[in-house]
């Protein structure tokens, strides 16, 4: 009986062993079918998302018969450098203008609003104060008005003021910017700690330097952040200039380009120059973007912990 009690603890010990290795098994298969339909899965999304950028890129290298006549998505006539000199001489050089134009509409209008998301939103999320869950409603609100419906209204407003036709119809509007502040708020409900707050306070900081030596150091992800949204939104807008704006010295590049599809000076389509001052247009998007991406993950990556 002892004999027998002794070596079925070790009959089970050899049965346990030999079964791991397979159950090791189906899980690295069953994990490997899992990523390997993951990377499927992004692989196809990477190539939805490039594609037109892919076929900017292409069409940019041909001339009005090519990009009719040849297949999109390969080169033809390599004519690249024909158009970008075109591009950057025609009509007077307005495309260097209409460029300068949405660097500085888009530059100084999301410097701007970063600068006012972040002081709403930190004192929503530091301060007690009577309407501040109202305020916080209103600020969520309008997040989910869609800006086009807001063109008019701005456009009767700065018609009031004698505004219109000018780089401050395009860049005030771009000032106020509720998922910015709603986006601060989440960042500045947990990055400034109260008790760091409140030992800046007791050592006789006054607000303003609570605000800029602790709390915008910790908020820098949040604010690169907030930065990158509101200077692709104001490069890609559209529909504001079209309203508020006239003058072609005062287009950004989206409007000019559309101003571009008949040439009354040679009665002819430039879709070749279209196309590749719409691939120009794109590059500092895309330098941005890499160059302060590492500031954008962690920020979003912090907001989706905190928040």
């Amino acid at each position: 009986m002892a004999k027998a009690s002794i070596e079925a603890p070790a009959t089970e010990l050899r049965i346990g062993r030999k079964e791991q290795p397979e159950q090791r098994l189906i899980g690295a298969r069953a994990f490997s079918a899992r990523n390997l339909a993951a990377y499927a899965f992004l692989a196809l999304v990477t190539f939805y998302c490039l594609t037109p950028l892919y076929w900017l890129a292409i069409a940019s290298t041909k001339n009005n018969t090519d990009l009719g006549a040849s297949f999109g998505l390969w080169i033809a006539h390599f004519n690249l450098w024909q158009n970008l000199s075109d591009t950057f001489t025609h009509n007077g050089g307005e495309y260097v203008r209409w460029i300068l134009n949405t660097a500085l509409y888009a530059g100084v209008g999301g410097f701007l609003s970063m600068t006012i998301s972040v002081m709403g939103g930190y004192a929503l999320a530091k301060y007690k104060f009577f309407g501040r869950n109202l305020i916080s409603a209103l600020v969520l609100g309008a997040v989910l008005v869609p800006p086009t419906t807001l063109a008019l209204p701005l456009y009767l407003l700065m018609s009031k003021v004698n505004l219109t036709n000018t780089y401050w119809a395009v860049l005030l509007p771009a000032l106020l910017n509720p998922v910015g502040v709603f986006l601060a708020r989440i960042y500045a409900t947990a990055a400034p700690p109260d008790d760091v707050i409140d030992a800046a306070r007791v050592d006789g900081a006054g607000e303003f330097t609570i605000f800029g030596r602790i709390a915008v150091p910790l908020l820098a992800p949040g604010l690169v952040t907030i930065f990158l949204f509101q200077f692709v939104a104001i490069w890609n807008n559209f529909f504001l200039p079209l309203v508020v704006l006239s003058d072609p010295n005062l287009f950004p590049v989206n409007l000019g380009l559309a101003t571009w599809n008949f040439d009354p000076a040679s009665h002819q389509v430039i879709y070749n120059l279209i196309v590749t001052g719409s691939f120009l247009s794109v590059l500092p998007l895309i330098v941005l973007f890499l160059t302060l991406q590492r500031y954008w993950r962690a920020g979003l990556a912090f907001g989706s912990v905190t928040g």
